[in-house]
């Protein structure tokens, strides 16, 4: 068998953390080199996340200078990045600076999803980090390029996932009038480890809530992508919602068809778009959320009446909306098959 390729995770303590580690626990090419936290320097991995005990027992948190290291020394081919936004541009930064090796870098915070770095300075409140780097990176949902036309890559946010598998098609095809009215909900690993008064169990247990209707920082994410994608700038309203469980995203997408597009075609439209792409199906009814949570893949449909539409979209926020979705990027920038560790099946009854 071809040895298996190193690779390294910064901020590791995190549920997308937690992910990459299992999908790395059993990808054919790929295996965890070094993994770095500022808070559990030294901890077993293992002892962070109890659900990987037999498949890491090895493996031990490194400083974040003990991954720049080996990273310099080329003992990593590739290297995630799974820190808060704002955090993970220096620290990329300052792993690239000066580098000439052939490590390949995904980014899976907000750092990178913007071309232009005054739309994230506006969007997230606060400078880049690493102006510089912006152009190094190319975010999109993989499905939605065939080529990766820069040396890293940036995956889109869990939310934004969901919204771009059905916006870019939609606007590649033509057949709606460009303005798309989004619903989603999620599920409570998307707000991260750190307990919060929105993620506290007994709050959110048997709850429904919505959070920053119109407001929120992924719709101009998904603007952005998609208008770079498509040359199409789209009007996305978004309204999120939290749900009572923990892992999966529903979306459903609506708005106005132009011309005499029907259900018939929207099918067919999507169907075309993902017709060779593993990880998305296009389904005949409704998708639900255990028809995909744990593994890598995404359902969608769209239905029509009266000259409006409906696209609904299911995914796993942690697998296809992050650490998936950033496999399947590491995997290309590598020249390895995309499947590589991702066909794993969901649990259904989860």
């Amino acid at each position: 068998m071809p040895q298996r390729l190193p690779i390294g995770i910064v901020g590791g303590t995190g549920y997308v953390s937690g992910e990459l580690l299992r999908l790395l626990a059993t990808h054919p090419s790929l295996k965890l080199g070094s993994i770095a936290s500022v808070s559990h320097t030294g901890t077993p991995v293992a002892q962070v996340f109890p659900n990987l005990a037999g498949c890491i027992d090895d493996a031990s948190f490194a400083s974040v200078g003990e991954l720049e290291s080996m990273w310099r020394d080329g003992g990593l081919r590739g290297l995630f990045c799974a820190t808060p936004h704002g955090a993970a541009a220096p620290v990329i930064a300052r792993l690239l600076e000066g580098y000439r090796g052939r490590g390949r870098v995904v980014d899976i915070s907000a750092d990178f999803r913007f071309l232009d770095v005054k739309s994230f300075s506006e969007v997230y409140g606060q400078d880049h980090g690493a102006p510089q780097l912006a152009a190094d990176f190319f975010c999109a949902v993989p499905e939605h390029s065939t080529c990766t036309p820069a040396r890293h890559a940036a995956h889109p946010g869990c939310f934004a996932t969901a919204m771009l598998l059905g916006v870019v098609p939609l606007l590649r095809s033509g057949l709606t009038d460009g303005t798309f009215h989004i619903a989603g909900v999620t599920g409570s690993t998307g707000s991260g480890r750190s307990p919060l008064a929105t993620t506290h169990h007994p709050e959110r247990h048997s709850n429904l809530y919505a959070y920053r209707p119109l407001n929120h920082r992924h719709a101009p994410e998904v603007r952005a992508i998609a208008r770079h994608l498509t040359g199409e700038d789209a009007a996305v309203q978004f309204v999120p919602h939290s749900g009572p469980f923990a892992r999966g995203i529903h979306v459903t997408i609506q708005g106005n068809l132009a011309g005499s597009a029907d259900a018939t075609s929207l099918l067919a439209a999507l169907k075309c778009a993902y017709e060779d792409q593993p990880f998305v199906e296009v389904v005949d009814t409704p998708p639900r959320i255990k028809d995909v949570v744990g593994s890598n893949r995404a359902r969608i449909t769209a239905t029509a009446e009266a000259g409006c539409f409906a696209v609904m979209v299911v995914l796993d926020n942690l697998v296809k909306g992050a650490a998936g979705g950033a496999m399947q990027w590491m995997n290309r920038l590598l020249d390895l098959d995309e499947r590589a560790g991702l066909t794993i099946p969901g649990p259904a009854w989860i």
